[in-house]
C-alpha cells in the first residue's frame, strides 16, 4: 500500500447503548479469553471488507456512498444470539433479512461498477451478516472454550440503522471517517 492509500471498509453500527453491550462483550473475550484484536474496531455489521483506496481521491468516494445511501430506506437489525467461524472467530449473530441482503448486495455491486472495488471473496460466498466479538488473536484452545461457553448464549437485540458507515484505519484501530444518512428514516 503505497502512502497515498489508506483502508477502508464499510459497515452498519448500531446505536451507542448497543455499541456499548457489544464492547463489554468483546471486553469479557480480553479479560478472559487473552483476544483484543476484535477491540481495534467499534462494533458493527461489515457490508463491504476493507479495501485499498487513495487518499486524494476520497472525496469521489464519499460523494458515490452519499448518493448510494439517498435511495435506501433506514433498515431494522436483530441481534439474536451467538455464532462461530471455527477455528477462530466468535460473533454476535445478525438475522438475515430482505432488506439486510439486498442492502448489502446493491451496495457491492454499486461500488464495483462505480468505482471498481471489488471483493473477490465475498463474491465467491453468500453474505454471512455479523458482529465480531473475537478473531484472529483468538488461540484454537481458547475458541473451543469460548464457544463452550457463548454457543447456547441467549442475547436479542433490535436495533434501526438509518446511515451506512465509512471507517478507516488510522494506526493500530478503525476509526469513523464518514457517516451516509438514508433518504428515509
Amino acid at each position: 500500500m503505497n502512502s497515498s492509500e489508506s483502508l477502508f471498509f464499510i459497515a452498519l453500527l448500531p446505536n451507542v447503548e448497543i455499541q456499548n453491550e457489544v464492547t463489554e462483550i468483546k471486553q469479557y473475550f480480553v479479560e478472559k479469553y487473552n483476544s483484543c484484536h476484535a477491540l481495534k474496531s467499534p462494533p458493527h455489521v461489515t457490508l463491504q471488507p476493507p479495501f485499498k483506496w487513495s487518499t486524494e481521491k476520497l472525496e469521489h468516494l464519499e460523494e458515490c456512498l452519499a448518493h448510494f445511501s439517498q435511495a435506501y430506506s433506514s433498515i431494522p437489525i436483530t441481534l439474536s444470539g451467538f455464532g462461530a467461524f471455527p477455528p477462530r472467530v466468535i460473533y454476535v449473530n445478525v438475522i438475515k433479512t430482505p432488506e439486510l441482503l439486498t442492502l448489502q448486495k446493491e451496495l457491492m455491486s454499486h461500488l464495483e461498477t462505480t468505482l471498481n472495488i471489488v471483493d473477490n471473496v465475498s463474491k465467491r460466498r453468500p453474505f454471512s451478516p455479523h458482529m465480531t466479538v473475537a478473531f484472529r488473536d483468538l488461540t484454537r484452545q481458547n475458541f473451543r472454550a469460548a464457544w463452550l461457553e457463548f454457543e447456547q448464549k441467549s442475547l436479542e437485540f433490535k436495533f434501526t440503522v438509518s446511515q451506512l458507515t465509512l471507517l478507516v484505519h488510522k494506526g493500530h484501530k478503525w476509526n469513523i471517517k464518514a457517516e451516509f444518512p438514508f433518504r428515509f428514516t
